[in-house]
């Protein structure tokens, strides 16, 4: 094995983990959440891979009966086929989740005819913020409802953000709240060490094939 095959071994091992959120509003706390918890992920050793609001919002509406997709569309499906692990993160809208969130999360039909279908076994993280704890608590029931839907596994953690008068991120990003970012930090704890049990049992089937 030389050196070239020697570091794309060593970095399939590490897990990769895709994170789906955001708002339409650029640095909205969705996104900046989920950031702060993919950055985390990042310093655990894990790969990710982040699908914002920007790159949400460009995306065409979900139709099960169009077959084909956009480049756009396609990132998303082929990026979660790839995941050992994903963390959605959405607003509270009226006791839900976002239109702007699920038109992703649909997407994932797209799997149903894969050797593992939807987020099968997958450690899944959930992010919620809304403008008081009623929305927060009703959208992260939602998000977790839809992670049991995909099959994949919520983790015990789910970060629930009442942005209702506080301003819990600066204009970078940075979280202003240490409680928050703890909790921040320990739900990408608990996506990364499955999610590392996950990468592994990959590549030993892929030897064993």
């Amino acid at each position: 094995m030389n050196a070239m095959d020697t570091n794309f071994a060593a970095d399939r091992a590490r897990p990769f983990i895709v994170g789906i959120g955001g708002t339409t509003r650029p640095g909205s706390s969705t996104e900046s959440a989920l950031r702060t918890a993919l950055r985390f992920a990042e310093e655990m050793g894990a790969r990710t891979q982040l699908f914002g609001g920007e790159a949400l919002s460009t995306l065409d509406v979900y139709s099960p009966e169009q077959r084909e997709r956009s480049p756009a569309q396609q990132a998303i499906v082929e990026a979660v086929r790839q995941a050992d692990a994903v963390i959605f993160a959405s607003p509270g809208y009226h006791g839900g989740v976002s239109g702007l969130v699920k038109n992703a999360i649909d997407l994932l039909e797209d799997t149903r005819g894969d050797e593992r279908v939807y987020l099968d076994g997958m450690p899944v993280g959930c992010i919620v913020t809304a403008a008081g704890w009623q929305g927060c608590n009703t959208t992260l029931g939602a998000l977790r409802s839809i992670v049991h839907a995909l099959r994949g596994w919520p983790t015990p953690l789910g970060v629930t953000l009442n942005t209702a008068g506080v301003k819990l991120f600066d204009a970078q990003g940075a979280c202003l709240d240490a409680q928050v970012e703890a909790s921040l930090r320990l739900l990408a704890e608990q996506v990364v060490k499955p999610a590392a049990a996950f990468a592994r049992s990959h590549k030993q089937s892929e030897v064993s094939v």
